[in-house]
């Protein structure tokens, strides 16, 4: 595992009614926030990313799902 394989929280600023009014449309949607924008940042990298980018998608993807074998082995992956 790479230094880089870490998934540290990353805080944005946003005012707090945002928040919670994207927080409900994402509980209607069937989702989460996280998610949602875990999603909204794999569909920018591939449509407008480099060579570079994709395949530093596909890197942490691949991070992604050994890291949530390693903590829910044999647990399907919600969503």
């Amino acid at each position: 595992m790479t230094e880089n394989s870490k998934t540290p929280t990353r805080p944005i600023r946003v005012p707090i009614v945002i928040w919670e009014a994207y927080g409900r449309v994402c509980e209607r949607l069937g989702t989460d926030r996280t998610s949602d924008l875990h999603q909204r940042m794999r569909d920018q990298i591939l449509e407008h990313g480099s060579e570079e980018d994709r395949a530093a998608l596909q890197q942490g993807e691949q991070e992604l799902a050994e890291r949530r074998a390693r903590m829910h082995p044999g647990r399907p992956r919600k969503g």
